[in-house]
């Protein structure tokens, strides 16, 4: 190490550069990790939260929410195997909402729960809602940015329902739409009376059965009912519209990338080794262990990741404070960890051509090279 660091100490201007590229490269990375895992969570938020491993699904269905219809029937069913605390109705709609306020559009999604069940929200401003209660909802925190606040009024646009902003709750977002909870008796009026005719509330359909139970419980479930599948949290989450085909593309971004900054920064010391073959075959002849040499090699590029990764990681922390909270990022620790680690380990395998090119260096080619 005493070798790469006095090398790095006399060609500043040279592993300043390779520096500033390394930065670049990691202040990339993580940026688009952020932003990938922020936009994953804004689509996903309401379905990630939920107390539920599995969720009953029509057959057919594709694992789709909107596309699953479940009876009261199949909850009762449900509820006998898994226990009325563990089993709980989820009807999704999607739909456009006007604030009576400012008239503004805004494009949600309604969630129909058990307001006493598992799927119940948790209120971070305002007042609960019963299942007894009419006309009242609870509305995700993003909805403030529209300007609809506890007691603002919600006209449906489809139906022309209103209803009552009774309280926030956080992180419920689904399909990148903020998600309105209410009761099952709101969401037999909605449906009844968006074009329903006189359908009786128990022939409206659910969509979802949410189970909180074991694998035992799930074949259970799935043995008993005709026409269905027990599907994980994770299988769920996979299927709502657009989550898989967004993160498939992110994903390869970040590992387009992560195989670029190896191959720059192995072309960057694969170019400085060949400078350096004289020095390396002065150092060979003076009986310099392979191994040293290879380490310094090596530690440069340890510690030009190091250094680099760590400035990225300020800048980026900075960029997420100065960022609005419209935009979705989101970085946690472990994220961090492993994307760090990843930069690392792809620079120190973009370092080993460079190994092996000194490895190859014959001691008396290079000496004489070196005085022709």
């Amino acid at each position: 190490m005493f070798l790469a660091l006095r090398e790095m100490r006399h060609a500043k201007a040279r592993y300043l550069l390779i520096m500033v590229i390394m930065l670049l490269v990691s202040f990339l990375v993580l940026f688009v990790t952020g932003l990938a895992k922020g936009l994953a969570y804004a689509n996903i938020s309401a379905v990630e939260n939920m107390p539920a491993n599995y969720f009953v699904v029509q057959e057919d269905a594709d694992h789709t929410f909107r596309r699953s219809q479940m009876t009261v029937q199949d909850l009762q069913t449900a509820k006998s195997v898994a226990g009325d605390a563990n089993a709980a109705s989820l009807a999704v709609q999607t739909s456009t909402v006007t604030a009576a306020e400012n008239k503004l559009k805004v494009d949600i999604t309604y969630f129909a729960v058990d307001m006493e069940g598992m799927l119940a929200p948790r209120i971070t401003e305002g007042e609960s809602v019963t299942n007894n209660q009419r006309g009242n909802v609870i509305v995700d925190r993003k909805l403030a940015e529209s300007g609809i606040v506890v007691g603002s009024k919600l006209y449906d646009q489809a139906t022309g329902l209103a209803w009552t902003v009774a309280g926030y709750t956080e992180d419920s977002s689904y399909s990148h739409t903020p998600v309105v909870y209410m009761n099952n008796t709101d969401w037999q009026a909605m449906r009844t009376g968006g074009g329903q005719g006189n359908t009786s509330a128990e022939s409206v359909p659910y969509n979802v059965i949410a189970l909180h139970g074991s694998s035992e419980q799930a074949h259970t479930i799935t043995d008993t009912l005709d026409q269905v599948e027990v599907i994980t949290q994770k299988e769920a989450i996979s299927s709502i519209p657009g989550y898989s085909a967004e993160q498939s593309s992110l994903m390869m971004m970040i590992v387009f990338l992560f195989v670029i900054s190896a191959f720059v920064l192995a072309v960057f010391f694969y170019v400085i080794t060949i400078q350096k073959t004289s020095q390396f075959g002065i150092l060979k002849a003076m009986g310099t262990r392979m191994s040293y040499l290879a380490w310094s090699v090596v530690g440069q590029v340890l510690l030009l990741s190091v250094v680099s990764l760590s400035i990225s990681l300020l800048l980026t922390f900075a960029m997420n404070a100065a960022l609005p909270d419209s935009m979705p990022f989101q970085l946690e620790p472990s994220t961090l960890i492993l994307t760090g680690c990843l930069f690392i380990g792809t620079s120190l395998a973009g370092s080993i051509i460079s190994v092996g090119r000194v490895a190859r260096i014959d001691a008396l080619e290079a000496i004489g090279r070196a005085y022709a």
